[in-house]
């Protein structure tokens, strides 16, 4: 966080960060700071909802696939904010939070629904397919819906890809109680998933709701997906690779794992978002093309490690 707020484009000093902290914009480090401070806090906030997001995914699902992304979910909380926008003249953020958790809970119950069908239910590997063929439609509904619109078109598709560059301490206010929300419920479900993990009749074995709990690791996992598509736009990879790298770390128990996956997710976003701005001076690359760079390769070398069957 530290290295975030004084290192990009310009170099600030931290003479500039203090008297930014006591509300001085005067000089143009001063004014660098002030814009990075927001900046810093919302890779934070948005790294921790999607990487704690993913393990939630992946525990209720039991698909070491799971992610955000790789379902469909980030994609249906967007095309849900643009309809609204473009359709409904929703402008206001609040407005917009709920439509995007909305459109991901949509869309997480469809590609549950249509990853359930056919023999063996919902298999990591039906799930993946229906996610993926389901996000690519969604993404083609963007663009139908954008393009004949050109005064929203240029900011959709620039949102789409994902970033944090615009962030303010008025849009984190606004998004900061229901990922509040969606932190308490998902770590509350640690024990839950714990049990879940044995399978859904050894977990009923026991005297756990099996749906209830379920359904209700599910919503905060999208009330924490759906926030952050709202405030940054559907940045991906994050919820795939963070909870694989803390299960190395800190094993499967879930009262480790979610914590941990909160921590990288942030530590991740806000590490992606400083190598944007650097490699790219004057200009930068959005978060969400950092994530994926640095992210595939680190994931690929997992798999050719072959330490997935462990996971």
């Amino acid at each position: 966080m530290a290295a975030s707020v004084v290192v990009g484009s310009r170099d600030v000093g931290w003479s500039d960060v203090v008297a930014a902290l006591g509300g001085s914009s005067d000089t143009i480090g001063q004014a660098a700071a002030t814009k990075r401070i927001p900046r810093t806090l919302l890779a934070v906030v948005v790294g921790a909802a999607l990487g704690l997001s993913g393990a939630v995914m992946q525990g209720v699902t039991r698909n070491p696939l799971a992610d955000p992304g790789v379902l469909g979910i980030n994609m249906g909380a967007s095309l849900a904010v643009v309809v609204g926008i473009a359709w409904f003249g929703l402008f206001s953020a609040t407005a917009i939070v709920w439509t995007a958790i909305v459109g991901a809970a949509g869309a997480a119950v469809f590609v549950y629904a249509v990853g359930s069908l056919g023999r063996g239910g919902a298999t990591p590997l039906k799930l993946a397919l229906a996610g993926t063929a389901t996000s690519a439609a969604l993404v083609s509904f963007i663009t139908a819906i954008a393009l004949p619109r050109g005064d929203i078109a240029e900011s959709v598709q620039s949102w789409e890809i994902g970033g944090v560059g615009g962030a303010t301490f008025d849009a984190i206010g606004t998004v900061l109680p229901f990922l509040l929300v969606g932190f308490a419920v998902s770590l509350l479900s640690a024990r839950s998933l714990n049990s879940l993990a044995l399978g859904d009749e050894l977990a009923a074995g026991l005297g756990e709701r099996v749906v209830l709990a379920r359904g209700t690791a599910a919503l905060g996992s999208v009330l924490l997906c759906g926030a952050a598509t709202a405030v940054a736009g559907p940045i991906g990879f994050v919820g795939l690779v963070v909870p694989h790298l803390c299960r190395l770390l800190v094993g499967v128990d879930h009262r480790w794992l979610l914590p941990f996956s909160a921590i990288a997710g942030g530590c991740l976003l806000t590490a992606s978002d400083i190598v944007g701005r650097i490699v790219a001076r004057p200009s930068e690359l959005d978060v969400g093309i950092v994530t994926a760079l640095i992210g595939a390769p680190f994931f690929i070398s997992i798999v050719r490690r072959q330490k997935v069957r462990e996971l």
